[in-house]
């Protein structure tokens, strides 16, 4: 390879605040609660069976001569949804760079849970794989990137790494924002004190989320095995591993985590990562994985909370969401850069 990939993006602008948002826990909860302005067109809305009988929701969004551009396939996180602010946001600047879109739904999110009975975890990254693999069949495009935020970011970069340099000759580059590639002790930093708020969301809702499955499919879940149940470890140790084929929660998180595949990522690939981000965190040894791999490029910063990244909006359509913005020019930068591509 001739041309260096940390060299290409070593300009990348820094990451500033917006005025009033400095700080972890005031980024990622004015990411949830400040309003935006998203404009998109209508999707082309499809079913893609990621495994026997178990379909996900994918909302597609093409441009003229749809073969001959980029795609965007987008990835959501814990609880999130083809129709999160930010893969919304992405998508939107990802059109606007002539670009495709597929923004995939993870198994039983947006609206889906009555299509399968099974849940979603986070080392499911075959069914980012599956999706990959059936856009590029099916609407023959020839040039791919996968862009994954939190949970959907150790997914993304779990199936490059899989791949390694057997994946598709179509798929050019993965960002991954604020990946929860550590599992373990992501869940142990949700539990702390200063992240209540966080783990009492997550919790509300899983726990919302398997009480409908078992009203869907009560043959297939049991609602009895949320009692005691308070913490995203114990949900996990109860629920998740039990449901998904994983011997507990040290056995689930040891084995979904993108911590064991990043060394063998073989595409340009851009992982975003706050280093105020109140409860992903990344651990040493993964750090010096990422750092050992020349295909990646790890961008922390000292400011953005999880997948936030909110900063001044420079009154040029720009919104001020600079992961976002990131995330689609780092792809635009190895499209035109043959060397990597």
């Amino acid at each position: 390879m001739q041309t260096n990939l940390a060299t290409v993006v070593q300009n990348e602008p820094v990451f500033r605040a917006r005025r009033g948002l400095a700080g972890g826990h005031k980024q990622t909860l004015a990411s949830f609660f400040l309003s935006r302005r998203i404009t998109l067109p209508k999707p082309d809305s499809r079913l893609v069976e990621v495994a026997p009988g178990i379909p996900v929701l994918c909302h597609c969004y093409w441009q003229e001569s749809r073969h001959q551009r980029m795609t965007l396939l987008i990835v959501h996180g814990l609880e999130g949804s083809a129709d999160s602010g930010y893969v919304l946001g992405t998508a939107q600047k990802a059109l606007s760079a002539g670009m495709n879109v597929v923004a995939m739904n993870q198994r039983n999110c947006g609206g889906t849970d009555a299509l399968a009975p099974t849940l979603y975890n986070s080392g499911l990254s075959g069914d980012v794989a599956a999706v990959a693999r059936s856009v590029i069949q099916r609407d023959r495009v020839s040039q791919m990137a996968l862009v994954g935020f939190s949970m959907g970011g150790n997914l993304v970069l779990k199936a490059a790494g899989e791949w390694g340099s057997q994946g598709p000759v179509e798929l050019k580059a993965v960002v991954a924002v604020c990946p929860s590639l550590d599992l373990a002790a992501s869940a142990d930093a949700l539990h702390a004190p200063s992240n209540w708020l966080y783990e009492t969301y997550f919790m509300w809702a899983l726990r919302r989320r398997l009480r409908a499955k078992a009203k869907l499919f009560p043959n297939d879940f049991d609602v009895q095995r949320l009692r005691g149940v308070t913490t995203l470890r114990q949900f996990d140790d109860r629920v998740t591993s039990y449901y998904c084929g994983y011997d507990g929660a040290v056995d689930y998180y040891a084995r979904a985590s993108a911590a064991n595949t990043v060394d063998r990522i073989a595409v340009p690939t851009l992982v975003i990562h706050a280093a105020n981000d109140p409860f992903v965190m990344i651990v040493p040894e993964t750090m010096k994985k990422m750092r050992a791999n020349p295909m990646i490029r790890y961008l922390e910063t000292e400011d953005g909370g999880h997948c936030a990244f909110v900063g001044e909006r420079n009154g040029d359509g720009d919104d001020g969401r600079w992961a976002e913005t990131r995330a689609v020019e780092f792809v635009k930068t190895i499209q035109s850069t043959p060397e990597l591509s």
